[in-house]
This record gives C-alpha cells, structure tokens and sequence, in this order.
C-alpha cells in the first residue's frame, strides 16, 4: 500500500527537518571532541535529506546501501546531481562505517571538518532539488 500524496509530503517534510536538525547538532559535538560522534550523525543529516528525495519521488530503499545505491541510479546517473555529491555521499558512509565498527581506526578533527561545509551544501542541495521537483 502506497502513501497518498499527503502522507508523502509530510513524511518528506519530517525528514527533511530531522536532516537540519541532526546537522545543528554536529556543532555541539565539535566543540566536546566528540569527531566519531560528529561523523554519525553528518552521515545521518545527509541520510535523512537523500531518503526524503527518494520518498519524495516513490522509490523504496530497504538499506543504507539500497539508498545509496538508488540515489545514484536515479539522480547522479541521470545527471539530476553531479558525480561528487554521489562520491561525497559514499564517502560519510564509509566514514560512518569507520567509525562506528572499526576498532582500529579513528574518525577526527582533520577527517570531519572539512567535511562538514560540503555536508551542508548537500543538503541544501537536496531541499533545492526537492522543492523544483
């Protein structure tokens, strides 16, 4: 069963204010030295706002992999959004990724904030291009 257009624009709209919402929250936890957490949770606003253009436009995704995945075959693919915001995306994955579940590697200062002018460029982007759909 599908969404009507209503429930769609409002579950869009929800992730698209949990996307700014989890960014606001990276500031915080730069200034406690909290990088891997800051790196989750950059991860997690550019997850919202991509998951919120894929509802926007009906396509289902099952996984993180699934949503990057159909991010680049619908939009990136079809030349909707450049190449290096597929790549940039992948990227917080991995970094995600890292710092999550390797025991080995650490997520810090000099890997995230550089990272995180670009994520917020992202997201705007991705409001930009779900307000002109």
């Amino acid at each position: 069963m599908g969404l009507s257009d209503e429930e769609r624009n409002s579950v869009v709209q929800f992730r698209m204010e949990k996307a700014n919402k989890t960014f606001a929250e990276i500031d915080n936890l730069k200034k406690l030295g909290y990088w891997q957490t800051a790196a989750n949770r950059l991860y997690y606003a550019c997850y919202y706002a991509v998951s919120a253009l894929l509802i926007q436009n009906g396509i289902v995704a099952q996984t993180h992999s699934g949503v990057i995945n159909q991010f680049g075959l619908h939009f990136i693919r079809k030349g909707l959004l450049s190449a290096e915001n597929g790549k940039f995306y992948k990227r917080l994955f991995e970094l995600r990724q890292t710092g999550d579940y390797s025991d080995w590697i650490d997520v810090d200062e000099e890997d995230l904030t550089p990272l995180i002018p670009k994520a917020q460029k992202f997201i705007e982007t991705i409001e930009k291009l779900i307000l002109d759909i």
